[in-house]
């Protein structure tokens, strides 16, 4: 893999040019459209299907397709010592995947020790899933797939890139070695040039192995993102090297752009053509100037423009511009490539917080763990967006990925939707690995306008030591080289004020909310932001702690030893302007770290506002309440209490109106006022009846919310928010257990078959549970508390799909769904 030098050894004899003025050249003119589907001489061949997987060995050769049975593995190119990276291998037994592929979330649950053993905890942060050094047999995996070079090829560059691969992998060409990569999370681009055979069959094998991890909680194993093929010109631009920058003036926005050429060939002469598109896709400036490129050499260009009265990106209007660089060499267009990139301005202030465009804008971000129920790490696009889609209801403006660069998707969706990311490597070190994960980051995503923030750690153990400051200190640098256009943070857990505090442009809490106020005092000009906050744990539908049982309320009201509840945090945050805001833990539930119950059977975590299916919990509404605009009425818990008539029952309200009475079984039993960033509570003797919660604003009542005493269950209830699909969407499709009037009974563990019909497959199923021990890939799952969820994806023919649900005893449903082509 090669990675780009630094911008100011490649700015060294660059081209610099002032291109705003130069359109009447012939070169085209400002306000021409350039067609999205102009034919470009770069191709880019998805790799997503069609593989091929196995489970190998990590300690026994003859179960590993013979690798490394013998000790001369590396002796000679081209011969790894395993048939599995041959071209004539029958593959025929090996299972069909297309990416994204998660081995682990097919492997059994399994103990990893003793009850209450280190060993079990281990494996209780893991979900129970058996990866690692003590499970050989299942932490290797073996991926090959064909992959067609024509004839046409020879003489092109050919490149192989990768959005993540879980993890330590061995890539192999025509039964030669191309590549390696350490990191799951590190994007990674192979040349594979003269290793390919234009015009033959092409075998692209990986080795993937899990027997060590980068995380205290599931990563999934194997292909999890995309993979492409990549067919170039021997001049082209370099993988993420056009670099955007952007400074907003009263005049407009200047543009400065930073390309970076390969010339993979001889010595020549070109000229690099960068047309600005604005948001409508109109073009709205040109830069055309030559470039003298040496041979097997590299240069950069740098142009610079001036776009007057610009759309900037905002979180309201996140208008996102293209640059289209091409490639001349004698007039003719030989490579093309796009960026997207945004116009905005971002301002930390140690007194007041975050400014976006001048506008003052506090963060109300998430952490999120990249995995799913139903589908593990093997998370689609489309899947991505509509848990974004989720967290933005909530009022939620920004998202942390934890803690690794986030999907590409991921970052693609952020900027179209107007959500702020705070981009964290996996490593923080400055070794030559760990220096290479933060520029491969920074490389990929500097030109996003989402990313607001970079974190180059998250509680380290020398975070707050001499050898701490010194990381930082040459992580920071490398981080200005490459973008210089956003701060630097990383998020502590303590130790604020030392080690690498000190050296960090803007320094992250991670709780500790007893320490902040002193080292506001003791630093006030270094600005600030919560990285990670609350940590409250809740299972949803669950409203007292049962140990034995392993469910934590969803109150407002357990948290660990570190953290906090919703309200303490966030009322101190709202009540301290200097900080920017904050990213609470985490936005979904995510297999492993099963707080507070590290043990059998527990294998996900309990804090997230939305449980694993993406199920709202209670906690979901309270920042729905005060983080977003609308008005809000949250009442809980059910009111199904059998057994426990005449006992008190605690009553919660989330609400941003101004009163809310309480009426039981139409008796009212009081009326509060709403208190900002506050709950209401009242503890009522349990009836069966109905509870109902009245909202109130300006002295009027404004709004209901009721909840019965069900029936039993009568009936299969299923519905989506997307009933008309793309090729490859999904359709998170929400299953209830109702009673004969159709209310949710909210108790219910009905197991649920699903059955499916027309052009699409039911990819995985889920309930919530953070002790199920159910499969994710199956045909049937138990509600918990009600609900289960199924996740269909539309395959590529169109039509019409329907969706049967049925259970034991009850009436099915079936949902419709239909497929645009």
């Amino acid at each position: 893999m090669r990675h780009g030098i630094g911008r100011r050894g490649l700015l060294k004899g660059a081209a610099l040019a002032s291109c705003g003025a130069a359109l009447g050249s012939g070169e085209g003119a400002a306000g021409a459209t350039v067609p999205r589907a102009a034919p470009s001489p770069r191709t880019i061949v998805p790799l997503d299907r069609g593989w091929r997987f196995h489970l190998g060995h990590a300690c026994d050769p003859a179960q590993d397709f013979g690798f490394g049975a013998s000790h001369d593995t590396y002796g000679k190119s081209g011969d790894v010592g395993t048939p599995a990276a041959t071209i004539g291998f029958d593959d025929a037994g090996w299972q069909a995947v297309d990416l994204p592929h998660d081995w682990a979330v097919d492997l059994p649950f399994a103990r990893s020790g003793a009850p209450g053993s280190d060993a079990d905890k281990a494996g209780a942060a893991q979900g129970y899933k058996p990866l690692g050094r003590l499970w050989p047999a299942t932490s290797v995996g073996w991926y090959r797939r064909p992959i067609a070079i024509e004839a046409a090829d020879a003489g092109r560059r050919l490149s192989l890139e990768f959005d993540g691969v879980s993890r330590d992998c061995l890539v192999m060409l025509n039964g030669f070695v191309v590549g390696s990569n350490e990191s799951g999370y590190a994007p990674f681009r192979i040349d594979i040039t003269d290793f390919a055979k234009p015009g033959e069959p092409n075998i692209l094998v990986l080795r993937c192995d899990m027997s060590l991890g980068e995380a205290w909680s599931y990563e999934g194993a194997g292909l999890y993102r995309h993979v492409r093929l990549v067919k170039t010109a021997p001049t082209h631009v370099r993988q993420w090297g056009a670099a955007v920058r952007t400074t907003v003036t009263p005049a407009g926005a200047q543009i400065r752009i930073a390309t970076e050429i390969d010339n993979d060939g001889p010595a020549a002469t070109a000229a690099l053509r960068s047309i600005l598109l604005g948001p409508d896709g109109v073009e709205r400036a040109r830069c055309v100037d030559p470039v003298a490129l040496p041979a097997w050499g590299a240069a950069t260009v740098a142009q610079t423009t001036l776009l007057a009265e610009p759309a900037l990106w905002s979180l309201e209007t996140p208008h996102c511009h293209r640059l289209v660089s091409e490639i001349l060499i004698g007039g003719r267009v030989v490579d093309r490539d796009e960026t997207v990139f945004g116009i905005r301005t971002i301002v930390f202030d140690p007194d007041r917080g975050l400014f976006l465009n001048g506008v003052h804008t506090v963060v109300k971000g998430t952490c999120n763990h990249q995995d799913h129920a139903g589908v593990g790490f093997a998370v689609p696009d489309s899947l991505h967006v509509w848990r974004l889609e989720r967290l933005k209801a909530m009022g939620s403006n920004a998202y942390r990925s934890t803690h690794h660069p986030p999907a590409p998707a991921i970052l693609d969706a952020c900027d179209r939707m107007g959500i702020l990311v705070l981009d964290e490597t996996r490593q923080m070190s400055s070794d030559a690995e760990g220096m290479s994960q933060l520029e491969r980051m920074v490389r990929r995503d500097r030109n996003h306008p989402c990313v607001f923030l970079w974190s180059i750690g998250n509680e380290e153990i020398h975070r707050g030591t001499p050898t701490g400051a010194r990381i930082a200190t040459t992580m920071k640098r490398r981080v200005n080289t490459l973008d210089g256009t956003r701060l630097v943070t990383e998020a502590m857990n303590g130790q604020f004020g030392k080690g690498a505090s000190d050296v960090l442009d803007v320094v992250g809490f991670n709780y500790y909310l007893g320490e902040i106020d002193a080292f506001h005092a003791s630093h006030p000009r270094q600005p600030t932001i919560g990285t990670e906050t609350a940590s409250t744990v809740m299972t949803r539908g669950a409203y007292a702690r049962d140990d034995a049982a392993q469910l934590v309320p969803a109150y407002d009201a357990e948290f660990p030893r570190w953290a906090s509840t919703a309200e303490r945090w966030w009322t101190f945050y709202a009540e301290r302007p200097f900080i920017a805001g904050g990213f609470v833990w985490t936005g979904f539930d995510y297999k492993g770290e099963p707080t507070p119950f590290d043990r059998w059977p527990s294998n996900a975590s309990n804090f997230g506002q939305l449980d694993s299916c993406g199920f709202p919990k209670d906690d979901y509404w309270y920042y729905r309440a005060w983080w977003g605009d609308a008005p809000v009425l949250h009442l809980f818990p059910h009111w199904n209490w059998a057994g426990r008539e005449g006992k008190p029952v605690s009553v919660w309200v989330h609400s941003n109106l101004e009163a809310v009475e309480l009426l039981v079984n139409g008796v009212s039993v009081g009326r509060k006022p709403v208190v900002r960033n506050r709950h209401l509570e009242w503890s009522v003797p349990y009836a069966p009846g109905a509870i109902e919660a009245r909202g109130f604003q300006d002295g009027r009542h404004v709004t209901t919310a009721r909840r019965e005493t069900t029936g039993p269950a009568h009936a299969v209830a299923v519905s989506s928010d997307r009933r008309v699909l793309a090729p490859g969407d999904v359709a998170v499709v929400r299953t209830a257990i109702v009673d004969a009037q159709g209310r949710e009974v909210p108790t219910a563990s009905n197991r649920v078959r699903f059955a499916l019909s027309g052009d699409a497959r039911l990819l995985g199923v889920g309930n919530g549970d953070p002790r199920s021990l159910e499969p994710d890939h199956a045909t049937a799952r138990s509600a918990f508390n009600g609900l289960c969820m199924a996740l269909v994806q539309a395959g590529d023919h169109g039509g019409t799909i329907r969706l049967v649900a049925q259970a034991d005893g009850l009436v099915p449903a079936m949902l419709p769904l239909a497929t645009r082509t």
